[in-house]
């Protein structure tokens, strides 16, 4: 560690309440904690399950701007979740990104986390310039605090620069893969991905094994002034859930949203389907499903939806999963390549 005259420059940190930059990725603003993603009215409302998840902060993000040399963090993650097939990083850690010249944003390093209260130097050493960031938050925990470091004699402003564009964002619901499972960092989480690459703010209602078509949910989004709505639920649906809730949970949506493009995604091919009977046969009765009722819709003059079929959504050669089943961040990118041109077309 350098020091000058035994002043250890390493210390010269000042930390900020993250609570006093915008915060990115949510649908609401009602919530009962700032880093929580449904609205408190809810909390007896929900099943259980489910609002625990609501309380993880996948998808949300941090903007702030600062000429500082290093910057770095100290948060405490709310539940200390950990799980045998995605990183601890990608579970409860943080993401740093900074905004390049050409508008792209750019990966600097991510705060990875050893206990429930964690502090980190993301980045040090850089020259003394202002920049723009962006700090994503866990994607299978929640924070119950958060503060941002920066050199004692340098500036931590609001952002200057609208990136990503908050105006119309898009809007998604769906399952573990949705929330963010299991990519490695925050920042690799496909709506995360698709966001950057778009411009676009993006709001994850992502909930793992729950996206049975709550209709709360539904509720949730129809609030949110979105360019586009993005339904990809039917790795947790069941064929029943589907025939009962599909059709109104998308009205609910509608009613408020006239005008607005919704798109329904299939369920993936997984990688296993190719060996388990059981599964490939499941995911093509899915599939059938959510087609059968989205030419229904069709039939009746819904006007404005549309179906992004699943095949080759992963690619060919198996090796875009971590189980079978979640991504890794391979299958973020293959998800994202995908799906982002066509959320393209449809935001013009």
């Amino acid at each position: 560690m350098l020091c000058l005259f035994g002043f250890d420059l390493q210390a010269q940190l000042t930390y900020h309440e993250a609570s006093q930059f915008p915060l990115l990725g949510k649908a609401t603003e009602a919530t009962g904690t700032r880093y929580e993603r449904f609205p408190d009215s809810l909390k007896n409302v929900s099943r259980e399950r489910l609002w625990n998840l609501s309380r993880n902060s996948a998808g949300l993000a941090i903007r702030f701007r600062s000429n500082s040399t290093q910057i770095a963090v100290k948060w405490e993650a709310l539940f200390n979740n950990h799980m045998n097939h995605m990183t601890d990083v990608g579970t409860k850690g943080l993401d740093l990104y900074c905004l390049q010249e050409n508008g792209d944003w750019r990966f600097v390093n991510s705060a990875r986390p050893t206990a429930k209260t964690n502090s980190a130097t993301i980045i040090a050493n850089m020259q003394p310039k202002e920049r723009e960031y962006m700090l994503y938050l866990p994607l299978y925990d929640g924070v119950a605090s958060l503060s941002i470091g920066v050199d004692s004699l340098s500036t931590i402003d609001q952002p200057l620069v609208d990136s990503p564009v908050r105006k119309k964002p898009v809007a998604f619901y769906g399952t573990s893969i949705l929330q963010g499972g299991c990519a490695a960092r925050p920042g690799m989480a496909h709506t995360n991905i698709i966001s950057r690459r778009l411009n676009r703010e993006c709001i994850n209602l992502g909930f793992s094994g729950n996206a049975l078509l709550d209709l709360e949910v539904a509720q949730i989004m129809s609030e949110v002034d979105a360019s586009v709505f993005v339904l990809d639920f039917v790795p947790n649906a069941s064929v029943e859930q589907m025939g009962e809730r599909m059709e109104t949970f998308y009205r609910i949506i509608r009613d408020k949203h006239p005008d607005t493009p919704i798109v329904f995604i299939e369920d993936p091919v997984f990688t296993h389907t190719l060996f388990d009977q059981r599964i490939d046969r499941e995911v093509k009765r899915k599939n059938q499903t959510l087609n059968e009722i989205f030419n229904s819709l069709k039939k009746q003059g819904e006007k404005k939806i549309y179906l992004i079929h699943s095949k080759n959504m992963i690619g060919n050669d198996g090796e875009a999963t971590v189980d079978g089943i979640h991504f890794t961040d391979l299958g973020m990118m293959r998800y994202a390549d995908l799906v982002t041109p066509i959320i393209k077309k449809l935001m013009k």
